[in-house]
């Protein structure tokens, strides 16, 4: 018999996840990186995931550093660091972030500095809460797999 709590951490893992979709914060290119991952390569989501995270609060440091210049006009740069969150945002089905990478290089195609700035708060905002709720899960996760491994005796 398995350990009971890795069937109700299964079951809140499917919550949490069922909540981002219907929030729009994941999409469906999250579930075929899960489809990705077998026995072969068990971390093989969490691992993705971050380095996308690492990559990101890089491009996320860069953005904020070119908007704080206060002789800031390089547009152009600034939307080659926003193609590379959007192309990765996708990558992992990271929805909200992708859609606010779209606005935000709106923003930049007009060199509207001030929807750039507003655009950027928006986008750190969306990714802290992607980053919180992916690693909510991940552990959960990890916590399945650790309480499917402890085995109780049956009960006669």
């Amino acid at each position: 018999m398995l350990g009971f709590g890795a069937d109700q951490l299964l079951a809140d893992m499917n919550r949490l996840l069922a909540f981002l979709f219907h929030q729009g914060v994941l999409d469906e290119q999250y579930l075929q990186l899960q489809q990705l991952q077998d026995e072969s390569s068990p971390n093989f989501v969490s691992e993705v995931v971050n380095i996308y995270f690492h990559e990101s609060e890089k491009l996320l440091r860069n953005l904020r550093s070119l908007l704080m210049d206060i002789e800031f006009s390089d547009y152009k740069r600034m939307g080659i660091h926003l193609n590379q969150m959007m192309g990765s945002s996708s990558s992992i089905g990271a929805k909200r972030v992708r859609n606010v990478c779209v606005a935000f290089r709106a923003a930049c195609d007009y060199n509207n500095r001030l929807g750039c700035l507003r655009a950027l708060e928006l986008l750190e905002h969306e990714y802290c809460y992607l980053k919180n709720k992916l690693h909510e899960l991940f552990q959960m996760e990890q916590q399945r797999i650790l309480a499917a491994r402890v085995r109780y005796p049956m009960q006669n």
